[in-house]
């Protein structure tokens, strides 16, 4: 990358700290932070653009939808307006802009409309944050946030939710691991996301089972 685009990537870091101050701890800079980390270690096994790859992971929870009333479009406008003003190439801000629509999770198995290596990238890198011990830290962060239950086994895991119910849903945290998380490793579209994946799925398995014996008080 050239100076002046390292000298963007620190304003926006700088600004997705400011803009995120009081944010779920799920979901505030530290999390950025993780993405943009993995984002980085991914990219050196791909051909892409790093400085859009870094820009879409530093701005690609900029305004979550889930903390706006589900409205979608906050997180790309707030992106533009903050790249425009900063003048960044416009093909650049267009490119990170449709990496910030498209790379969430939405349930529902939702057509995408856009593709591109760097949106790659920044999808795996995300969902790489999903998984594991940080993964399971989230989750039940954001169990609590919303006050869930942690577990209920009268209440099923859904695992044909449209894009509409998996937004609306209120079901248990652990019910959250099937519906999402456990099914984040087959999704993974690098090779360095698929191999981090593995690794981080086969430990949230083994804490299920720890969870499910502890809830059934077998040990």
């Amino acid at each position: 990358m050239t100076e002046q685009e390292q000298q963007q990537i620190e304003r926006t870091k700088a600004f997705v700290k400011k803009e995120l101050e009081q944010a779920e701890g799920g979901h505030d800079w530290f999390h950025i932070e993780r993405v943009f980390n993995n984002a980085m270690l991914i990219s050196k096994q791909e051909r892409v653009d790093t400085y859009v790859v870094a820009l879409g992971a530093l701005l690609h929870d900029i305004a979550d939808s889930k903390f706006h009333d589900g409205d979608e479009s906050v997180g790309p406008k707030k992106a533009r307006k903050f790249l425009f003003e900063h003048n960044v190439d416009s093909k650049v801000i267009e490119h990170v802009v449709k990496i910030i629509e498209n790379v969430s999770f939405k349930g529902g198995n939702e057509l995408q409309t856009f593709s591109s290596e760097e949106l790659n990238v920044v999808r795996d890198a995300d969902r790489l944050d999903a998984l594991g011990a940080i993964g399971i830290a989230r989750t039940f962060n954001y169990g609590g946030f919303k006050n869930r239950k942690i577990f209920d086994p009268s209440i099923k895991p859904n695992l044909n939710m449209t894009k509409a119910e998996y937004k609306a849903s209120t079901a248990p945290t652990i019910n959250h691991f099937y519906e999402k998380l456990l099914r984040l490793k087959d999704r993974m579209l690098t090779k360095t996301g698929r191999r981090i994946a593995t690794k981080r799925h086969e430990f949230m398995e083994v804490f299920l089972e720890q969870f499910y014996a502890e809830w059934d008080g077998e040990i």
